[in-house]
């Protein structure tokens, strides 16, 4: 069965806010978060210091509120995709969270990783050219 147009072009705009905010979500909560540093969250006066800072912290608030489009976007897609479609189209979200990674948190990709990241991407390819769903729509 080959799938209308429109649902291909609407799948792929959320496999492209899947693969855009699930990392940003990821890149901002671990940027809010190391800005708090190590405490013994289990003394109430930890937990008490983890939460004001939780709450306060922006780049946690903007990386929940990342998450929660990558949430709204890879459930979405589900309600009509096959699973074995999204989950390795998705998988190009590796490739962002390394450029993420690399370019906004100034980590260090060595080469090795990059082929790596390079072999996940050309898989992506691969699936992104098979139809999003194997099953009549109602």
């Amino acid at each position: 069965m080959k799938p209308p147009n429109s649902l291909h072009f609407k799948t792929n705009i959320l496999i492209l806010l899947i693969v855009i905010f699930g990392p940003l979500g990821n890149l901002l909560l671990g940027k809010g978060m190391k800005g708090l540093g190590t405490t013994a969250v289990w003394t109430p006066a930890g937990l008490a210091h983890f939460l004001a800072f939780v709450l306060k912290s922006q780049f946690v608030w903007l990386g929940i509120g990342s998450l929660i489009v990558f949430f709204i976007a890879y459930t979405l897609v589900l309600s009509w995709a096959d699973y074995s479609y999204v989950q390795p189209a998705s998988a190009f979200a590796y490739g962002t969270a390394a450029v993420l990674g690399h370019f906004v948190l100034g980590e260090m990709v060595n080469p090795v990783q990059w082929a790596g990241i390079g072999v996940i991407c050309l898989g992506v390819f691969v699936v992104g050219r098979t139809p999003p769903s194997t099953r009549e729509l109602t």
